[in-house]
C-alpha cells in the first residue's frame, strides 16, 4: 500500500494575546503544534493600534520554529479589523512571512473574499461561531484560499443563549456541521476553547469527545492545558500498533487475491486501510516535529 506524507500536526493550538511580548516568546518554547496570536478578544480596545504593531514587529523576527502560526485579526466590521489585514499583507509581502489570517465572526464566504483582497497570498481560516456561519458552513468551507476552520463556541453559545452543560449537548449540531462541512473539503478542523484551565478531567473529557467527533486538535487559552491536547489528538500506542497490523493483513490479503481480509474476526476493507495510513502519518509527524531542532 502507498504511503502518506506525514502531516503537520495541529493537536494544540495557543491563544496569545499579541500585545503580551513575554507570553508570545515564551509560545515560541512551549510545545504546542500552533500559536493564534490574538489581536481580537484579548486585547483591550485602547491597545488595538500598539498591539498590531507590536505584532507586526515580532512577526519579522520569527522563531516559531515549526509551529503553525495564525494570526487572529479584528473583524471586518470593526474598526480595526481593515487596518489589521492591511498592516499584515503590506508585512507578508515585504518580508514574505508564512502565517495564516485567522478571521473571527465569518458569516459567509464573501467574507473569506473580503479579507483576501488585503493579501493575495492570505491563507485564510474562518472563526466559526456566529449561528448564521452554521447555515453557510459548506460554501464558507468551498471558498477559494481557505485553510482550515476554528470553531469559537463561547461566541456561538452566548448568541445561541445555550447553557454551559454537560457534553455540549447544546452545541451539537453545530459542531457537526461544521465537521461535515470542513472535512468535505478535506481542511483542517479545530475545536474550540475549554475555559476552565485548572479542571484537567473537564478539558480531558471534551478533547477526547472533540477528537471522537473528528476535530484534528483543539485551541487553547493556557500552557497547562498543553499536555491533555496533545495526548489526546495524538494516535495512541494501541491504535498505531491496531494500524499496523491491519495494513499488514491486508497485504496478505491482496497477495492471495482476495480483495478483504479478517483480523480479530472483523472485516479490514479497503477504507480501514486508508484510516489506518492516516494513523502512522499522523504519528509519524508528530515525531518528526518532536525531533525537530527549530521545534
Amino acid at each position: 500500500m502507498m504511503e502518506l506524507s506525514p502531516p503537520h500536526p495541529l493537536r494544540s493550538a495557543l491563544y496569545v494575546p499579541a500585545n503580551k511580548v513575554r507570553a508570545i516568546e515564551k509560545a515560541k518554547r512551549l510545545d504546542c503544534d500552533g500559536v493564534i496570536l490574538d489581536l481580537e478578544d484579548a486585547v483591550a480596545p485602547s491597545e488595538k493600534i500598539a498591539a498590531r504593531d507590536a505584532l507586526c514587529a515580532l512577526l519579522q523576527n520569527g522563531g516559531f520554529g515549526t509551529r503553525r502560526l495564525l494570526v487572529r485579526v479584528n473583524g471586518l466590521d470593526s474598526v480595526w479589523g481593515q487596518e489589521d489585514l492591511a498592516a499584515l499583507g503590506r508585512l507578508q509581502t515585504q518580508a514574505r512571512l508564512s502565517f495564516a489570517i485567522l478571521l473571527p465572526k465569518v458569516d459567509g464566504p464573501e467574507d473569506i473574499a473580503k479579507a483576501q483582497a488585503f493579501g493575495k497570498n492570505f491563507e485564510i481560516w474562518a472563526m466559526m461561531e456566529t449561528a448564521k456561519s452554521m447555515f453557510n458552513a459548506q460554501p464558507i468551507a468551498a471558498a477559494a484560499g481557505l485553510g482550515g476552520m476554528v470553531l469559537g463556541t463561547n461566541d456561538l453559545a452566548a448568541e445561541l443563549g445555550a447553557t454551559d452543560g454537560q457534553n455540549r449537548f447544546a452545541l451539537q449540531t453545530a459542531l457537526q456541521l461544521c465537521l461535515l462541512a470542513a472535512k468535505s473539503q478535506g481542511l483542517t478542523i479545530l475545536d474550540g476553547v475549554y475555559n476552565a484551565f485548572h479542571d484537567d478531567a473537564g478539558l480531558m473529557a471534551e478533547a477526547q469527545q472533540g477528537r471522537d467527533l473528528g476535530f484534528d486538535g483543539k485551541t487553547l487559552i493556557h500552557p497547562a492545558q498543553l499536555a491533555i491536547a496533545n495526548q489526546i489528538f495524538a494516535p495512541s500506542a494501541a491504535a498505531i500498533a491496531l494500524a499496523k497490523r491491519q495494513i499488514n493483513a491486508f497485504d496478505a490479503a491482496m497477495v492471495n487475491g482476495q480483495a478483504v481480509a479478517v483480523l480479530d474476526g472483523k472485516i479490514i476493507e479497503n477504507l480501514h486501510i486508508i484510516r489506518a495510513q492516516k494513523t502512522l502519518a499522523l504519528a509519524q509527524g508528530i515525531t518528526d516535529r518532536a525531533g525537530d531542532p527549530e521545534r
